[in-house]
């Protein structure tokens, strides 16, 4: 059976269904636009195999919390969900698992995907490595949260990236439609990390361990 490619369209269309009014977010269309973001973080190999394992676990506790059967609507929007958890001092209870904790996680998973995607797209040389400018957005964003050990794991196996042209083309097939596709997707999905960022800046919850 052929491996399934990732999704751009499929990316763009779930960041689209996430904005919601008073500049607030969805979660669920928000946690289908990361199981297929998921898809292609797990496609670059071991490189972020230990990012995979951990998104999925927090797209599985997300899901958890929605389905609760009392407090589910409570975790419909990211504002819902912060304004829910601080009110009732749930953000650092013990033995309480954190929506707005577990979502952090994501947001800062979305950061690097949105600069190493964008970075991507810029380059013009179909031969180009991959390599320096994946472990350039890893510096700049994920390196910071990660002990020394993951951090060198990471960024050596990073060295075995192909080029941008053979990298898409594992990724998502169509290299040429993917360029295309790729700076829509990449603003709407700024827009979303905008929004959500903001709303854990208005809640001074960016300092979450």
């Amino acid at each position: 059976m052929p491996e399934e490619k990732f999704n751009l369209q499929k990316v763009q269309t779930y960041f689209e269904q996430c904005a919601s009014e008073d500049d607030d977010v969805l979660i669920d269309p928000y946690l289908e636009a990361f199981r297929e973001l998921n898809k292609f973080l797990s496609m670059m190999g071991t490189v972020f195999g230990f990012i995979c394992n951990e998104i999925k676990e927090k797209i599985r506790i997300l899901e958890s919390l929605r389905q609760d059967q009392m407090h589910g609507v409570q975790f419909e929007t990211v504002r819902k969900m912060m304004d829910y958890e601080t009110n009732n001092g749930l953000v650092n209870k013990k033995g309480y698992v954190s929506g707005c904790r577990t979502m952090q996680r994501l947001h800062r998973g979305l950061n690097f995907i949105y600069v190493f995607l964008n970075q991507l797209s810029g380059l013009e040389d179909a031969n180009a490595k991959t390599s320096d400018i994946c472990q350039q957005s890893y510096n700049d964003t994920l390196a910071e949260f990660h002990p020394w050990v993951i951090r060198k794991g990471a960024i050596m196996a990073m060295y075995s990236l192909p080029s941008r042209n053979e990298f898409l083309e594992k990724m998502c097939g169509d290299v040429n439609a993917t360029l295309k596709l790729l700076p829509e997707m990449l603003h709407v999905g700024r827009g979303i990390y905008d929004r959500t960022h903001n709303l854990y800046t208005e809640y001074k919850l960016h300092g979450l361990p």
